[in-house]
């Protein structure tokens, strides 16, 4: 019997993969986002995407059940603060052809931690933002440059690679049908610490230049985030980006991909709404 149950993930796993692939263009025939990243991954990800949603959305209400690790803003006693990032997703959504964008959730949640300088995002797209980044962030292109890479994790399926390679296949699969509530749990507790390899870390900065290069944003907006931690002289380096590749190379490599699509680099001009939403979220 314990051979049998050692066996079925990965014959899962196989039908699995047989099923996963997509299409190149998006319902109007334009090319999908995923299909102009130059940087190419080895990934080991046998996941289906209905795979992906589900497992996605097991992780976030696992996330919402757990409010000592992840204290989630209420949307409707910060309802500016969502329509904001809401408003930059749909100007991202609306210029680009995103991968998956009417099959995943794409949802956003505000988590209230001045301290952490991070965003994450799980498989299905459910797009989590910690106040301490906005914070941190000085407009609203920036924060666009972010949002893109973070949709870029979800829409090339890092989310679901990163998970099998510390978890396993096997477990993975096993937490998608429900036999392991407690591994669900701990999934949940470290997924902002999830650790993406270096590879994917690139892809996802080429894809958010990708998404913002039609947008009224700067396309190379998620240089920005790292510009900073450079300038600081790394004092302010996040624990997480230990692993990544270096801020300084993250940042030629964002600008050499927005040179190479000719797309806008220069911030226009700004209003008081950035700064309104800091206000905001620090009451």
């Amino acid at each position: 019997m314990k051979k049998i149950n050692l066996i079925a993930p990965i014959l899962i796993a196989g039908t699995l993969f047989l099923s996963n692939c997509k299409k190149k263009t998006d319902d109007a025939g334009n090319p999908l986002a995923s299909t102009q990243v130059e940087t190419s991954c080895t990934d080991i990800n046998l996941f289906s995407i209905q795979q992906d949603i589900r497992l996605g959305a097991q992780v976030d209400s696992q996330i919402r059940a757990t409010p000592a690790e992840y204290v989630i803003l209420d949307s409707s006693s910060n309802a500016f603060a969502y329509q904001y990032m809401n408003n930059i997703k749909k100007e991202i959504f609306d210029n680009a052809a995103v991968d998956y964008e009417t099959t995943f959730k794409w949802k956003i949640a505000i988590l209230k931690d001045d301290t952490t300088l991070n965003a994450f995002c799980t498989p299905g797209g459910y797009i989590y933002v910690y106040t301490g980044i906005i914070k941190y962030l000085d407009n609203e292109d920036d924060f666009a440059g972010v949002l893109g890479h973070e949709i870029g994790h979800a829409a090339l399926r890092h989310s679901t690679d990163a998970m099998a390679r510390e978890q396993g296949i096997g477990t993975l699969i096993q937490i998608v049908l429900g036999k392991e509530p407690g591994i669900l749990a701990t999934l949940a507790k470290n997924l902002s610490d999830l650790k993406y390899s270096r590879c994917h870390e690139t892809q996802s900065d080429e894809y958010s230049v990708i998404m913002l290069k039609n947008t009224k944003y700067k396309c190379n907006g998620a240089a920005s985030f790292f510009e900073k931690i450079v300038a600081s002289g790394g004092s302010s380096t996040p624990a997480f980006l230990s692993t990544h590749p270096d801020p300084g190379s993250r940042v030629a490599n964002i600008n050499a991909k927005a040179t190479k699509e000719g797309c806008n680099k220069t911030v226009p001009a700004s209003g008081t709404e950035w700064a309104k939403l800091k206000t905001e979220l620090s009451k």
